[in-house]
């Protein structure tokens, strides 16, 4: 008896890598997951939840980084080729899939390679081939390229940035795959690339004209004919061709998808010029002037120019080096300083010699050491820590070591690995009270969420690495040509849609 459910396989790889950094994100940067435990790691398929029981559904692997640098090509391969034979003895011993979820990013850079996505989506689709239909949930970040396009039968990506929807992203075209496998097969894909690129910090939905263009696209999501719609703002801190703003709108009525993809496109190409900075930005000098003359509390900084989750490698230490020389942060409080909290720093050999100074001391144990800049010194050299450890925790699942060393009034999250400071409980673990203190820096572009409603106020730090805010001061040369804000254009965009 043949099984009414569809069969659907999850596979897919996602990281978001700068081609500015030096940093390579090598199998240590990866989590993999396959089988049952790459299924139950999706909340909208775990037991009892609707689309659990809705489909047979496979975890072949899917890989996933930290943002970071450029993968190695042999990481890489190794990745793809197992997805395409784990695919394709699937299928030898069970017969083809119905439909797979490809999840990616869309902003993964391969050593040697452009366009990896669009190599991975042609390669799955070569081993499940033509009858089965591929949806590809991305990033609102990524690059979508004709191939890959055409690779997947259904596309979308986040409407929110910060991504507080990425589940639902992934949700919905989880969703969108089993209606389609019930109802009619692949869509129609409009598609067309807007030859702009921005970074995300002057593209967050929390402000306009993001906020307005992406209720457009809920908008035209909604409309009769349509599946879905998508706008990706791409990825600015990777220099390859295919790196600018993309619309796709799927749906059965070609009139319509064309007519809202190209008015979609038309409204984030008229707006190119009103994108601003998700908060009041300025260099470190006036940033940290502006803090510490401020009354609120705690006043976050954003170090944007190292932020790991945007792909920087995560250990510059130019601002670290201005903040340790900073006289506000100097003197300790009872001496009339200011408190600030850094984080974070990674060096694992910095991080493991702060833990035995804690091991053979305790809290309070006096701590020389050098750090930082061992992948990116471009900016600025290690910097010395001389202060007294505070706590010392290890097996962080992200982090590893974790160290916190105060230098005056300024205590410097040091980690054995890069990790983000997303969370009110990542400092408050480490005994920290982010609440309490005068000044936060954060390795990060525009605040997530939690610490978004812990700022009393908050500036973006216009800081050097390889995700500077700066574009034109990075050097990107392989860009479509041309290129809002890169180049200058002779005429206006035609902006049509293409059919696929």
């Amino acid at each position: 008896m043949t099984n009414p459910r569809p069969r659907v396989a999850i596979a897919g790889m996602s990281i978001e890598s700068s081609t500015f950094s030096p940093h390579r994100s090598g199998w240590e940067a990866f989590t993999l997951r396959r089988g049952d435990d790459l299924v139950r790691h999706y909340p909208f398929l775990a037991d009892g939840a609707p689309l659990r029981d809705a489909a047979e559904w496979t975890g072949v692997l899917q890989a996933r980084s930290l943002p970071g640098g450029a993968v190695p090509a042999d990481v890489y391969e190794s990745v793809r080729d197992e997805i395409v034979a784990t695919l394709t003895a699937q299928q030898a011993e069970h017969g083809p899939y119905d439909g797979l979820l490809l999840d990616i990013h869309g902003a993964m850079t391969v050593v040697g390679r452009d366009d990896a996505e669009s190599d991975l989506a042609a390669a799955v689709r070569a081993a499940v081939g033509p009858g089965t239909l591929i949806s590809t949930t991305m990033d609102l970040h990524g690059n979508v390229p004709r191939e890959l396009a055409q690779a997947s039968d259904l596309i979308t990506c986040y409407r929110m940035a910060p991504h507080e929807d990425a589940w639902e992203t992934r949700e919905r075209a989880a969703a969108n795959l089993l209606d389609r496998l019930r109802a009619g097969g692949a869509p129609k894909k409009a598609w067309l690339q807007v030859p702009v690129l921005l970074p995300g910090e002057k593209t967050s939905t929390r402000i306009e004209p993001a906020a307005s263009i992406y209720a457009d696209v809920t908008r035209v999501a909604e409309l009769p004919g349509v599946l879905d719609a998508a706008l990706w703002v791409g990825y600015a801190w990777a220099d390859e061709p295919s790196c600018r703003a993309a619309v796709v709108v799927t749906g059965d009525d070609e009139e319509v998808i064309v007519r809202e993809a190209e008015q979609l496109a038309r409204q984030y190409w008229d707006a190119r010029d009103d994108f601003a900075f998700v908060a009041p930005a300025a260099p470190y000098d006036e940033c940290v002037a502006t803090a510490l003359a401020s009354d609120a509390r705690p006043y976050f900084l954003s170090d944007s120019g190292d932020n790991p989750t945007a792909g920087g490698a995560g250990d510059v230490t130019w601002t670290l080096a201005r903040l340790l020389a900073e006289p506000a942060f100097a003197r300790p409080v009872e001496e009339g300083g200011r408190t600030a909290i850094y984080a974070s720093l990674p060096d694992a050999e910095a991080a493991r010699s702060v833990a035995a100074s804690f091991a053979a001391g305790g809290a309070g144990a006096a701590v020389d050491v050098e750090a930082g800049a061992r992948v990116d010194d471009g900016p600025h050299g290690p910097v010395r820590l001389t202060g007294v450890v505070e706590h010392v925790s290890e097996g962080d699942p992200d982090a590893g070591i974790v160290a916190v060393v105060r230098v005056g009034g300024l205590r410097v999250i040091l980690t054995e690995r890069r990790k983000p400071y997303h969370l009110e409980r990542d400092f408050t673990v480490l005994g920290l009270d982010p609440r309490g203190t005068d000044v936060v820096v954060v390795k990060i572009g525009y605040l997530e969420p939690e610490l978004y409603d812990m700022a009393a106020d908050w500036m973006l730090m216009l800081t050097p690495g390889g995700v500077d805010q700066d574009l034109l001061r990075l050097g990107h040369h392989r860009l479509t040509v041309p290129t809002h804000p890169f180049h200058a254009f002779d005429a206006e965009p035609k902006l049509r849609a293409e059919l696929l």
